[in-house]
């Protein structure tokens, strides 16, 4: 108990910062006991489904992370989750309805506060944009994964070890994703279809930049270390992971409108959500998890795969949050169930042989 309370303390405090800030609100903005608590009821839904979409995001955060320096670590755990709460849950809404509706920032707050409805309306005309983006960035995280000829740990094997070899042609990735894009912009509107290819092939140039200033980054580190000078900066992955957090959240902000259109309840009940992933990141960090389970990981890039397809599906077809959610924690789940047969197969393997020995 100790120990959970170490990783998630800090999460339940703010928690409960938020459901108290929730009845405040409640009670001012209706003054209505019973209206109070269905807000309540809908932040503390809104906290569960978040959490429960991004464990696969938890994981990957924690296998980027564990290879940065301490520093740097402790730099994305703070500013990072101040722009995963506060930047992607609040201001990337707002940001959105300023931009289709022309408003200013303070007529923009105000059309959220007193016209929640039409705040709903902007965001979600939005979507196939976000869609585009979103889907793009977070499919060639999951390929770029697989895509990998030094890949040598393969959970399902039949598929990696062919992704893998694949890996020895250059961008077949991007191709992958390209005829994507294009497949599926078949299936919209003319308007829609440019939208969704455009967002699309941004998603792309954005994951290739983030990728691109990571390897000068690296480059930069390694020749500083060949002269002799101790240096190890974490900023390359720090951007990457922002990038990643963001593209997570995208089909969350959205898909919270199927439940309120009231952006106080939103933004509390998905800001929660964030600080639990946070806490799960350090929690699979300093645990070592990752090492311990082998396949978890591969687990976590299924499942992104998966919620970037299921985003770029979701500009031509409606698809619950819940059945992202269901198939992440199942592709999560059995990663898990298999890393631990495989940790039980080398005890029994390693008992023989000391039994032999």
């Amino acid at each position: 108990m100790a120990t959970l309370l170490r990783f998630y303390g800090l999460s339940l405090v703010f928690t409960l910062v938020c459901l108290g800030l929730g009845v405040w609100y409640g009670l001012e903005s209706t003054g209505d006991l019973r209206a109070t608590a269905a807000m309540l009821w809908i932040i503390l839904v809104l906290s569960v489904l978040e959490i429960s979409l991004s464990f696969d995001n938890a994981v990957v955060n924690a296998s980027v992370l564990k290879d940065m320096d301490a520093v740097w670590q402790k730099r994305f755990l703070t500013w990072g989750i101040a722009f995963a709460v506060f930047g992607m849950r609040v201001v990337f809404p707002l940001a959105i309805v300023a931009i289709a509706a022309g408003l200013g920032p303070l007529e923009t707050i105000d059309l959220s506060l007193n016209n929640p409805a039409e705040y709903e309306r902007i965001v979600s005309s939005a979507h196939v944009g976000i869609a585009g983006f979103g889907g793009a960035f977070l499919a060639m995280v999951g390929l770029k994964f697989f895509f990998d000829r030094d890949k040598d740990v393969h959970w399902i094997a039949v598929v990696e070890r062919q992704l893998s070899r694949f890996g020895a042609l250059p961008a077949a990735e991007i191709a992958i994703l390209l005829l994507v894009l294009w497949g599926i912009s078949n299936l919209l509107p003319p308007s829609e279809a440019l939208t969704f290819v455009v967002a699309g092939m941004l998603g792309l140039v954005t994951f290739i930049a983030v990728e691109g200033v990571n390897t000068i980054l690296q480059l930069s580190e390694q020749k500083q270390q060949l002269a002799g000078a101790a240096v190890r900066s974490g900023l390359g992955g720090f951007l990457y992971l922002n990038v990643l957090d963001a593209s997570f959240s995208f089909d969350g902000v959205i898909g919270a409108f199927a439940l309120s259109n009231n952006m106080i309840v939103i933004a509390l009940g998905l800001s929660i959500g964030a600080m639990f992933v946070r806490s799960m990141t350090i929690h699979l960090v300093e645990q070592g998890t990752l090492a311990e389970y082998r396949f978890l990981e591969h687990g976590a890039f299924w499942a992104i795969i998966v919620l970037g397809a299921i985003m770029l599906l979701s500009a031509r077809f409606h698809i619950p949050e819940t059945i992202t959610g269901v198939i992440g924690a199942v592709l999560i789940g059995l990663s898990l169930l298999w890393s631990i047969r495989h940790n039980r197969q080398q005890a029994k393997a390693t008992a023989r042989a000391l039994t032999r020995g």
